[in-house]
């Protein structure tokens, strides 16, 4: 019966790989669930409340993303958006968190109107096909890089953006044994290779220091009430030029980190069809759109689709049931958060460092011969980690191709949206 809902043996596939698959996405994502709540309170948002929000935005989404687009995608939370939510919009323009959230809640409905007439899927097939490769690189340098600094072996440094970290850190040795680890397994052809990476580094950091058994560890617990951020609007402000600015903020952020995770991954994948673009665009648009919106009722930030999914890409997920099982691993850590819980930084990080070298390979196919084409996918690629946003890398590529094209005499290889998409980008810039 899911084979034949999924596809599975139709996409060259397994049950068993899809479920590890879909495992190693979860355990890759899953510090959202400590991150998100950390992040939000800082705006004064109850931290045990936005945990389960959360946990069931990041389910319902997902869903979506598994019955409807039936892709190995999933979605949470999004990284960036929470910390614009909290220290710009709150902290730092001096708004409640409840004007964020109505914020958030209005940049889903627009999301939904937008996808329901085919616009986000008209900028995702948009986009070059030499551009999309490109993309699948830059992210893969992106994710390796935060990979490095959740190790610590990349740490922060004034004079020189990065440094090397110290290479005695407990924290640098888990994560390096966990490369190691995976690299070996990879080597010898074994399944499920970065998910015994992840539980095998999670074990080692414990005779380290790294993982930390708090005390009176419970392995259940019930999961905390929604009811002090659930449904809490504010629509006092929403004709105000500080909503149009937030608005405009978690729209473009959100469009192109979402564009650039499927474009990017489905390169990767080779899912892109003969023309270049990613199937059921539309439905997959649908999840995080409805999931933005589900999640700002429910009390938490942005919803979007995760980077991460490319752990489970890498692990020979294929079809929504990759996507299903990251659904219901988030259904059973609102009630086993505490085991979750333990899993380090340091140990899901070789995961992301080991992904990162896989979305590497679409770099092949970008045509090196073509100035035009070769400079946009360049800017593509660094921007993402040196920006560290996956949108910025992807409106410089964008930018930069229009420009070529146009200066060069070749306008006809663009595609009229592109030139209107490249319009919003300069007036983002000047405003």
């Amino acid at each position: 019966m899911l084979d034949k809902f999924f596809k599975i043996t139709e996409n060259k596939s397994t049950l068993k790989i899809e479920v590890i698959a879909g495992i190693t996405t979860f355990m890759t994502m899953v510090y959202i669930l400590a991150v998100n709540p950390s992040i939000l309170s800082a705006s004064g948002m109850d931290k045990d409340a936005v945990f389960t929000a959360t946990a069931l935005s990041a389910v319902i989404a997902t869903l979506i993303m598994a019955l409807y687009a039936k892709l190995p995608f999933a979605l949470a939370p999004g990284m960036g958006l929470n910390a614009f939510f909290a220290f710009t919009v709150v902290l730092g323009m001096g708004y409640s968190w409840e004007f964020a959230l109505t914020a958030v809640f209005l940049e889903g409905i627009i999301f939904i109107l937008l996808t329901i007439f085919n616009i986000r899927e008209l900028i995702v097939n948009s986009i070059p096909l030499n551009l999309k490769h490109a993309v699948s690189v830059g992210i893969g340098l992106f994710i390796a890089f935060i990979g490095l600094k959740g190790t610590g072996l990349v740490v922060d440094n004034p004079a020189t953006l990065v440094s090397l970290g110290d290479v005695k850190n407990p924290n640098v040795l888990v994560g390096m044994l966990g490369v190691l680890i995976i690299g070996i397994l990879l080597t010898k052809n074994i399944k499920g290779a970065i998910l015994i990476g992840i539980l095998a580094s999670t074990i080692v950091g414990i005779f380290l220091g790294v993982t930390v058994l708090p005390e009176n560890f419970s392995i259940m617990s019930l999961p905390p009430s929604l009811e002090p951020i659930f449904f809490k609007f504010d629509f006092s402000q929403i004709f105000t030029l500080d909503m149009l600015i937030v608005l405009f903020t978690f729209l473009f952020v959100d469009m192109f980190d979402t564009v650039g995770t499927l474009v990017g991954v489905s390169s990767k994948a080779d899912m892109l069809d003969k023309d270049g673009n990613v199937p059921r665009a539309k439905q997959a648009l649908f999840a995080d759109a409805i999931g933005t919106t589900f999640g700002a009722m429910l009390g938490t930030s942005t919803v979007t689709t995760y980077v991460e999914s490319a752990a489970g890409v890498a692990e020979g997920g294929r079809t929504g049931m990759t996507s299903l099982t990251v659904a219901i691993m988030f259904a059973i850590a609102l009630f086993f958060a505490p085991v979750f819980m333990i899993i380090p930084a340091a140990a899901t990080a070789p995961a992301l460092i080991i992904v990162g070298l896989f979305m590497m390979s679409p770099i092949l196919k970008i045509n090196f011969d073509d100035y035009t084409e070769l400079i946009p996918a360049f800017f593509t690629i660094i921007m993402m980690p040196l920006t560290f946003s996956i949108a910025e890398g992807i409106v410089f590529g964008m930018l930069s191709f229009v420009m070529l094209k146009l200066l060069s005499g070749r306008y006809k290889e663009v595609k009229p949206i592109m030139y209107l998409i490249t319009l919003l980008f300069i007036i983002k810039f000047l405003v």
